[in-house]
């Protein structure tokens, strides 16, 4: 049974509509004793650092998804769920978030190393360069297009954290993981044949059902 967390920042709809699609059963939950018994937790969001964070604190999920990671069970972050398990963020002020992994989170800058000027946020279809091609995770998963929609980046000198990359004007963290916590900075319920192969992989083949 797959835990969907409901903090009040996440798109539940597609994520739920996709987990469906899989056959995976799934419930969803806004308090951790709700969740206690799952075998795999998918940390969804949208929305701004801080506020995601406020919610976390308030739903009282911040000490349960650490402890259920430090237990061994799968979690996988989305989007502004992927922010969430690095150390900080620059939005809206510093801001600590779980400190699952080392990093900070800051703004696309707008213009690169040569001066050319950029849009901000990163939003559409951009390729995905695989740099871990062995993890589960990506099992069947290739060099392909997924959906973004992001104005603030992972910068993280753990290199070994990045499962695969996106070229956005610098090298974007686009899907990380260590152990039994993976993400992806990309909705992979809205990336086509690449992002529901990611949930079935991640469902499937890291969480024992």
């Amino acid at each position: 049974m797959i835990g969907v967390i409901d903090y009040g920042m996440g798109n539940l709809f597609s994520v739920s509509k996709a987990l469906e699609r899989l056959d995976v059963p799934y419930k969803i939950g806004n308090r951790p004793n709700q969740l206690e018994d799952c075998s795999g937790y998918i940390l969804p969001g949208v929305g701004a650092f801080p506020d995601a964070m406020q919610a976390l604190h308030e739903h009282k999920f911040i000490d349960f998804i650490k402890r259920k990671v430090d237990e061994g069970v799968p979690l996988y972050g989305i989007c502004l769920g992927m922010q969430l398990l690095f150390e900080e963020s620059e939005e809206g002020g510093e801001t600590k978030g779980l400190g699952l992994f080392p990093g900070k989170i800051k703004r696309f800058t707008g213009k690169n190393d040569a001066g050319v000027f950029y849009k901000v946020p990163h939003m559409g279809w951009n390729q995905l360069e695989i740099q871990q091609p062995n993890q589960p995770l990506l099992s069947q998963v290739e060099q392909e297009y997924v959906y973004f929609v992001h104005s603030y980046v992972v910068h993280t000198n753990e290199q070994q954290l990045l499962y695969a990359t996106a070229d956005y004007h610098m090298a974007v963290p686009a899907i990380v993981g260590k152990n039994n916590v993976v993400a992806s900075q990309f909705h992979p319920e809205k990336s086509g044949r690449a992002g529901m192969q990611l949930l079935e992989n991640f469902c499937k083949r890291m969480v024992q059902q």
